[in-house]
């Protein structure tokens, strides 16, 4: 999976010329698309029983990989004669095939991660939230291992080889893969007969019900076990009515409607949300970030060494989660770790005004956008001769393209000085700094969400969760659409934090309602004595 997101955006700017346009819709059209159908993929996973969910999501991500990797291998060969047919509409269709193909594959995507990160995970866990918590911190501690190797493997193969190859790579590792891990989830399955056990959703006025009782004499196994024997029992037989045909086209849209309902009356709504705010950055290591390094004057071997690093730190977030959830609880594990990602953050917000940082208030971040679009004059690219100063980015800086090096074709008394890097030092420090705070937060969040959530509703709510995700992430990256210069680059840092703070706010606010008074009593009770006394809702947050 994180093979195939590096590559698949290398290979659309392969095809289009050097060009971030297709990437650019393809991530348009992958947010979008989560963020209006997260409540319906979360839905069917609720209603559909456990091991028919993995392993469909498993086929339809890993065969739409690899038709996707098929069809971009046809494309690489065969596109001269392509842009040739139908004045080049053939070719056309063939990338929005690509963009819609692989769009499917992320879909299956988010709904395994759905059903086996925080459904299967809590059933194999059983009541042991200890155990739930290592498991938790072992699965992102993989995630972060594929995130360093997979693109590197993929980066090694393109540059030794070429397009085609990787795209046949990618299609045969994805066969191979599809098949060990539909063993692997079968194996699991056998093991955990408790994952054959699934309550059905229930009607929408008892969830209600549900969640506003909260009886505190019930165990939340107990209140597990009671919805698979109402549902057993009662609701059965209403599966057999006949559903009209109005009705069934208007069975998405109410879904969705009720997800988000649902999700926004679930005790930890402002922790879900408080994550969902951490989306609404620039501090990450992602094609902005990158971009913008490499104005500052970063070479890419650098920059692959942040990225190394930012993995170990994030790796050292999953050991602080366990370490810290054991002598503090869950939630006040959440409440140290905003604290400790804020306070690194802080430093990127110091770089904007330290030397060598373009932030420069007197240019119009809608520079740009206003010269293309209403002068039709073409960005900056790389210096010539030709060019005025001013057509060079506003503080004399090296351009995107030709990074730290000056032009050999140019005047050298005209030639950029070479930019402080402490401004960029301190803002790559900050991010890599953060990435302990910031995992340990997820693996906080992630784990109310497993506990707190009831299980018919596990699907739906975390389909919502990743919607908001998604939503903040596209906010993300408009704000940069309308702020492309790196003058800007400053204000979208400050930006970025004041998200952060309100996200960490929430996620306050969330912890004061839940823990009171004790919220800065930094210590473990006894989980029996907790358990006996509190209510349901709040069993899993010390």
């Amino acid at each position: 999976d994180r093979m195939w997101h590096f590559a698949v955006s290398v290979f659309l700017v392969e095809l289009y010329g050097n060009s971030l346009l297709l990437t650019a819709v393809y991530g348009l059209v992958v947010a979008g698309s989560v963020l209006l159908l997260g409540a319906i993929i979360g839905d069917w996973v609720d209603k559909n029983s456990r091991l028919k969910v993995a392993q469909t999501s498993l086929i339809v991500q890993n065969a739409s990989v690899i038709l996707c990797g098929i069809i971009l291998m046809i494309i690489f060969l065969f596109k001269t004669q392509l842009l040739t047919l139908y004045h080049g509409w053939l070719l056309t269709m063939c990338y929005i095939l690509v963009i819609t193909i692989a769009n499917i594959a992320n879909l299956a995507s988010t709904a395994t991660a759905i059903t086996i990160q925080r459904d299967w995970i809590v059933v194999v866990a059983g009541e042991d939230r200890s155990k739930l918590a290592d498991m938790n911190a072992t699965i992102r501690r993989i995630d972060q291992l594929t995130n360093i190797l997979a693109p590197m493997a993929v980066g090694q193969i393109m540059t030794y080889g070429s397009p085609i190859i990787g795209c046949g790579f990618i299609s045969g590792w994805n066969l191979l893969s599809m098949c060990v891990e539909y063993l692997l989830l079968w194996k699991v399955y056998q093991k955990t007969p408790s994952l054959a056990l699934k309550s059905v959703k229930v009607e929408e006025s008892e969830l209600k019900q549900l969640n506003v009782k909260k009886e505190s004499d019930m165990k939340p196994a107990e209140g597990v076990q009671l919805i698979v024997e109402r549902d057993v029992t009662g609701f059965e037989p209403q599966q057999e009515k006949e559903i009209g045909c109005a009705a069934r086209i208007a069975e998405p849209f109410i879904t969705f409607r009720d997800g988000w309902i649902a999700y926004y009356n679930q005790p930890v709504f402002l922790a879900g949300m408080g994550l969902a705010f951490l989306y609404m950055t620039v501090l990450g290591f992602d094609c902005i970030t990158t971009g913008y390094a490499y104005t500052q004057g970063m070479s890419g071997s650098v920059l692959s060494l942040l990225m190394g690093a930012s993995a170990v730190t994030g790796i050292m977030g999953t050991v602080a989660f366990t370490w810290l959830r054991r002598k503090c609880g869950l939630i006040r594990t959440g409440l140290i770790s905003g604290v400790a990602q804020f306070a690194c953050l802080v430093l990127c917000a110091i770089s904007v005004f330290m030397p060598g940082s373009p932030l420069d208030l007197t240019v119009s971040p809608f520079a740009d956008i206003s010269a293309r679009l209403f002068e039709s004059e073409p960005l900056p690219t790389i210096a010539s001769p030709e060019d005025k100063p001013e057509m060079i980015f506003a503080t004399g800086m090296p351009s995107l393209l030709n990074g730290s090096t000056t032009p050999a074709n140019s005047d050298p008394e005209m030639s950029p000085e070479p930019v402080p890097l402490i401004s960029v030092s301190l803002l790559f420090a900050g991010v890599i700094a953060a990435r302990v705070g910031l995992w340990s937060f997820d693996l906080t969040v992630t784990q109310l969400l497993q506990e707190n959530v009831v299980e018919s509703e596990r699907g739906i709510i975390n389909g919502v969760q990743n919607s908001m995700n998604y939503l903040l992430d596209l906010l993300h990256f408009i704000m940069v659409i309308l702020a492309p210069n790196p003058e800007a680059f400053g204000l979208l840092v400050l930006i970025s934090v004041s998200f952060v703070a309100m996200g960490h706010i929430m996620y306050f606010r969330f912890a004061q309602k839940s823990l009171g008074k004790q919220i800065f009593v930094c210590c473990t009770p006894d989980p029996k004595s907790v358990s006996d006394s509190s209510p349901p809702g709040n069993t899993s947050t010390v």
